[in-house]
């Protein structure tokens, strides 16, 4: 075994760091030739998982390999065979990550390879291809592509919810529009823990056959309903409080306050407006967590031209679309923020 006692941690840590597009694409190719799923009922040699991937079994073997490096899998005899965090990549898993993983490596890596230029010109992705982050959107629909982001959506809202069930007091609340919310993972888990509230999902009509499919298969069918509609035209009346998740940090400030100031319309002076968001803080920190938050803003600059904001940030956007922040908690990887008609 080679000794690495003398090397400096930092130049390994960085180097580390720079590498760190190839994790990406070992997990990417793992997660889709579905080796995870290849591996939920047992041990198998790379002999077995080439004849059910139809991979090239030398290179399938170099790849596990790296999956073992990664803590994803353990190799005993000609044997592979998944761990815990291994298994969060299988489709089967509860809160599987193979959408994310798929989205990242199918999507993401190719846009910020463009990174340099979205910093020297302060133009997003879309801009610099001449499109709007509407257009992006639309786009995304009319190709496969948007299957791909809509279930990592599904993923990521998937592991979010619990802690956005926990965090919030949700019990005052008799009726519920999710906008913007896809195939309504966030607003089935609140009315799993609500069973007398009534709920709602605002979004395209592509999320149509989704969002009704994960209310039959979650029971939700008869409490909740799917509307056809953009949060850019109107928001439905009728509810106690709206609830946005990821929705805000899509857009710059100009498109972000004429979706709040829509949901504004749509609520009487007592109702609640709930955002489901990262909260940038004043002064990040070398900490995973403002890691996180600083990448997400990174990618929504290269997305449709968002950005994580700042307490103050979301204060200032809230009062220009007709709200007053009222309190905000912390919801393990996101936070609840609560926003009073002002």
């Amino acid at each position: 075994m080679a000794n690495h006692e003398s090397a400096d941690p930092s130049l390994t840590a960085l180097l580390d760091m720079i590498a760190g597009h190839r994790l990406t694409a070992v997990i990417y190719v793992a997660a889709r030739l579905k080796i995870p799923d290849l591996l939920d009922d047992g041990p198998k040699t790379a002999a077995e998982l080439a004849t059910g991937t139809e991979a090239h079994e030398p290179s399938l073997r170099r790849l596990l390999r790296a999956l073992v490096t990664l803590g994803l899998c353990t190799q005993q005899g000609d044997k592979f065979e998944l761990k815990a965090m291994g298994r969060l990549l299988s489709g089967n898993a509860r809160q599987s990550l193979r959408p994310w993983a798929l989205f990242e490596g199918q999507l993401l890596v190719q846009s910020w390879a463009s990174l340099l230029e979205s910093i020297r010109t302060g133009k997003t992705a879309a801009e610099l291809s001449g499109l709007t982050g509407d257009e992006v959107f639309e786009q995304m629909a009319k190709s496969g592509i948007a299957d791909v982001f809509n279930r990592a959506m599904v993923a990521f809202t998937r592991i979010v919810a619990p802690a956005v069930v926990t965090a919030y007091d949700f019990s005052g609340i008799s009726r519920l529009i999710d906008v913007g919310g896809g195939h309504g993972e966030l607003v089935c888990a609140i009315l799993s823990a609500h069973p007398s509230m009534r709920g709602a999902i605002l979004d395209l009509p592509q999320c149509a056959e989704g969002a009704r499919r994960h209310l039959a298969e979650t029971g939700m069918g008869a409490r909740c309903e799917f509307i056809a509609g953009s949060f850019f035209d109107s928001v439905p009346p009728g509810a106690d409080a709206l609830i946005m998740k990821s929705i805000i940090h899509d857009w710059d400030d100009a498109r972000s306050v004429k979706i709040l100031t829509n949901c504004r319309r749509a609520l009487t002076t007592t109702g609640k407006l709930l955002l489901v968001e990262r909260v940038m803080p004043d002064a990040p920190e070398a900490d995973a967590e403002d890691r996180a938050t600083a990448l997400s803003d990174l990618n929504m600059l290269r997305g449709p031209g968002g950005c994580e904001r700042t307490e103050g940030q979301f204060r200032s956007l809230l009062g220009q679309g007709g709200f007053r922040m009222a309190r905000v908690f912390s919801a393990g990887l996101m936070n609840v923020i609560e926003a009073a008609c002002a």
